[in-house]
């Protein structure tokens, strides 16, 4: 009877447990509706005082300041995509080591360089810091940068910063607050997502097997609670079909504007923006946008509707016809792009890098001067020859290297009978009787005795990238001007 007894009471205080559980949840979930409701009935009505020029001009504002948030989202999907048959991604948190230079096909990342091994890696910081194991590379020139979800390099362990000697680095998110294990040193990232852009020098086919890659297999990523102890990098996974495929440029233009924002809005909740960003969401928040908001398109009237549907091809035109057209500040037909990298309030220039080249480089580590026009400002064409002159002691600066990369008008490389797509120092390009280096740029093979200096182009409109790593100060400063292209006699 008494054990009776026990049992009713123990079965009662569960049943009250449960009504009070229940009725607890029931009221945080009644809380949650409620000022959910009253925030998008305020947005509602901050929407409504707006003018219809106001929507759009703030819409706008709000695309292209998510824009690299979105991308970056969307290529770390793609990239950790990792599933049996599927080798070339690899899990979260796991490096993947590109062994071998990329070829026209390549399609994941526009601009891609043929300089060095890729060591790539996406990291997820909201569970635990991840330890990042750096060998002595024993004078090899490397760089690990550390882009957050914003594309914001916020740390560039390498050669230039950290020197050469091995090293291990404690890769921590925003919110962890732990105790650094000693002989670490702490890298405190801004957002849990971190996408790590490891490059290697490569000199040759037979350097990178011989050197780079065992230094690859010595990169290592491992999780904060499994440091000391036996780890077993994940080796399969399962595909997920929902994820777009194609280039990031192109899955995201074709993305309503009522999908780009909810999901900029849960990108937004996920990796909080910094506080100098609170300017411009307090504006985006008058449309819906911003932090765990709801952006409702049917609260605008049918014209709204259709200037705002229209917003992302509009930004993608206007970043097409931002390359196309005539510069007004070229140096020998040359844009420099100097502060990449970190871009601060500077939304335009930080999602037009996004769609140009995902991933770019603090200038201290690299500068890339672009061109698109030859030395009379007409555009680079495959129609034409052109010549690239060095005078002796003038090829550019760089305390590791340099080189010049041909890409199609969209950033991609140009497929070619000789399957090169990049020159440079370490190139064995031919130098003339007074010292000086000529590079043929061009789409069809020039004599025999300038082949070594042929860098081929298609029979389109196309673009050249010259990239100077660990730039000398005169690059930096701007002392040193790259030579105009010119069409060849």
């Amino acid at each position: 009877m008494q054990y009776t007894a026990v049992l009713f009471s123990c079965f009662f205080f569960v049943l009250i447990t449960f009504i009070l559980m229940k009725k607890i949840f029931i009221l945080l979930v009644s809380l949650f509706m409620f000022f959910s409701c009253g925030q998008n009935e305020t947005n509602n009505e901050k929407t409504s005082k707006l003018s219809q020029e106001e929507v759009i001009k703030i819409a706008r504002e709000a695309y292209v300041y998510a824009l690299p948030l979105v991308i970056m989202d969307l290529t770390k999907k793609q990239s950790t995509n990792f599933y049996p048959g599927n080798r070339i991604y690899a899990p979260v948190n796991v490096f993947n080591h590109s062994s071998q230079f990329p070829d026209a096909s390549f399609r994941s990342v526009v601009r891609p360089n043929a300089d060095t091994y890729y060591s790539t890696a996406m990291l997820d910081l909201t569970d635990e810091p991840v330890v990042l194991s750096l060998p002595d590379t024993k004078g090899r020139y490397y760089m690990m940068p550390m882009l957050d979800a914003y594309t914001n390099v916020f740390a560039s362990p390498g050669t230039r910063t950290t020197g050469d000697k091995a090293g291990d680095y404690l890769i921590t998110g925003p919110q962890w607050k732990g105790v650094v294990p000693e002989g670490m040193k702490e890298i405190k990232a801004p957002t849990n997502l971190v996408w790590i852009i490891g490059r290697t020098q490569v000199n040759n086919k037979e350097d990178g097997r011989r050197v780079v890659v065992p230094l690859q297999n010595k990169y290592e990523l491992i999780p904060m609670s499994k440091w000391g102890k036996a780890y077993k990098i994940p080796t399969h996974g399962i595909e997920d079909t929902t994820i777009p495929k194609g280039d990031p440029n192109s899955v995201v233009v074709k993305m309503s504007i009522e999908d780009y924002f909810t999901h900029v809005n849960t990108l937004l909740y996920l990796d909080p923006p910094p506080a100098a960003d609170n300017e411009a969401l307090e504006r985006f928040a008058s449309i819906g946008v911003g932090p765990g908001l709801k952006f409702n398109i049917m609260s605008f009237d049918d014209s709204t509707k259709s200037l705002l549907r229209n917003i992302p091809k509009e930004v993608f035109a206007g970043f097409k016809m931002e390359i196309s057209k005539p510069k007004q500040d070229l140096i020998n037909g040359w844009t420099v792009h100097k502060g990449l990298g970190a871009y601060g309030t500077d939304y335009a220039k930080r999602a037009f890098v996004s769609y140009m080249g995902l991933g770019a480089n603090l200038s201290e580590d690299a500068i890339y001067p672009g061109c698109a026009v030859d030395a009379d400002g007409n555009a680079l064409n495959g129609a034409n020859n052109y010549v690239l002159h060095f005078d002796k002691g003038k090829t550019p600066p760089a305390n590791a290297f340099w080189s010049l990369t041909m890409y199609s008008e969209d950033g991609y490389f140009v497929d070619n009978s000789i399957n090169r797509y990049t020159l440079g120092d370490r190139s064995k390009l031919k130098t003339n009787a007074d010292g000086s280096v000529d590079i043929y740029i061009q789409h069809t093979a020039p004599s025999k005795d300038k082949m070594e200096n042929w860098l081929p182009s298609p029979k389109e409109n196309f673009n050249l990238l010259l990239r100077v790593y660990w730039p000398k100060e005169e690059m930096i400063s701007g002392k040193w001007e790259a030579p105009a292209v010119k069409k060849a006699e």
